[in-house]
């Protein structure tokens, strides 16, 4: 069939403009979060998110171990299977629609770069995106950095929109609630302004619950808290400490210790199945999962951590989000914590850099951003 010489023409025509606009959808990278929740777990070992539950720590000899719940629950014959059954959110979704971080058996090391390897200065240092040696105990000081979230809360687009929950009353001097007027419950009580009823019946619930370790409440009111402001208040920055990992470790219950990363990894669950159940989020938000310290890596030192046990300088980070691409486990790329605080950031678009000079750079890869 022959068309006419105008004809032809406009097709051809069109033909092109097809094309350049489909090469241009091809190179327009994917848009940026507009929302980010990020959820740390204290304590927790590469070697248990990686591996799974350890066999040995299971129990004293053969018969203490097979016997036990953790067995039951969570000892499988594979690594890769073990990891999955203790954490099946993050093995299933996070890890295959984000990226992983930290794996040593990938050439993927992660770690802080204090030199402390214990909790605030390992907060500060992933918060602020630097180690300052100011920051050298556990003691209710505030932070004299400038955190990640205090920063976005300064500008327009966020301000009053970030919102912070942790399982330890050291978390008020970590975001420096005096200096940057961050909310920031920490268990005491955990929702620390509580508007509706369902705040207060949180609250009341903590109270409820046995004080078991002194400045550290149980995670569950916490995650509730966390979930019920999301639902709630719709903030578009959400921090969540989680702190269970951390003190069933020191308390030497491996059991509990596995069971508390399970339940954070339900908690992942629901904040990402509810967030993207709901138009603002669904989509437009990134997850970033984070630890502040690991242990000791032998059955004599796994439950300790600190400057006296050198294996607990290594950590693990995860990122997930509509313009992170989805390579898994990322292989022979070293990272460290402090890249945590500026990677927040460029999830949503903003440079903490700019502002922070002096702050680590973004996790390599974790946006499609050009």
């Amino acid at each position: 069939m022959s068309y006419p010489f105008a004809m032809r023409r406009l097709i051809l025509v069109s033909f092109a403009v097809a094309a350049l606009v489909a090469a241009a959808g091809a190179a327009t990278p994917p848009p940026s979060a507009t929302n980010v929740v990020v959820i740390t777990m204290d304590g927790w070992r590469w070697q248990e998110l990686f591996g799974g539950a350890e066999r040995s720590l299971l129990g004293k000899d053969e018969k203490a171990i097979t016997e036990s719940s953790a067995y039951k629950r969570f000892w499988r014959e594979t690594p890769e299977a073990r990891r999955a059954v203790l954490m099946p959110f993050f093995w299933s979704v996070v890890a295959a629609q984000g990226q992983v971080f930290g794996d040593p058996s990938r050439g993927s090391r992660s770690g802080v770069t204090n030199g402390l390897w214990f909790s605030y200065p390992g907060y500060a240092e992933m918060l602020s995106g630097l180690a300052d040696p100011r920051v050298d105990s556990n003691d209710k000081v505030p932070n004299p950095n400038v955190t990640v979230f205090e920063w976005l809360n300064g500008l327009p687009g966020y301000r009053g929109r970030v919102a912070t929950f942790g399982a330890w009353n050291v978390l008020p001097f970590i975001v420096n609630t005096q200096r940057s007027g961050l909310p920031a419950g920490d268990g005491f009580p955990p929702v620390p302004d509580p508007q509706t009823d369902r705040d207060r019946a949180i609250n009341a619930m903590a109270d409820d619950l046995p004080p078991i370790w002194e400045g550290a409440p149980l995670d569950a009111p916490i995650m509730h808290a966390a979930i019920e402001c999301l639902r709630t208040r719709r903030p578009r920055v959400l921090y969540v400490m989680l702190g269970e990992t951390d003190e069933w470790a020191h308390e030497g219950r491996y059991d509990l210790y596995l069971d508390s990363a399970f339940r954070a990894d339900r908690f992942v669950r629901r904040m990402w199945e509810l967030a993207q159940g709901m138009p603002e989020y669904a989509g437009a938000t990134a997850l970033v999962l984070a630890t502040d310290h690991g242990r000791g890596a032998t059955n004599a030192d796994w439950t300790d951590h600190g400057r006296k046990v050198p294996a607990a300088a290594a950590t693990w980070s995860a990122v997930m989000g509509p313009a992170t691409p989805a390579l898994g486990v990322r292989e022979s790329v070293t990272v460290t914590t402090a890249q945590v605080a500026a990677t927040i950031a460029a999830l949503l678009g903003e440079d903490f850099r700019a502002a922070v000079p002096a702050a680590a750079p973004p996790l390599p890869g974790i946006t499609n951003k050009r």
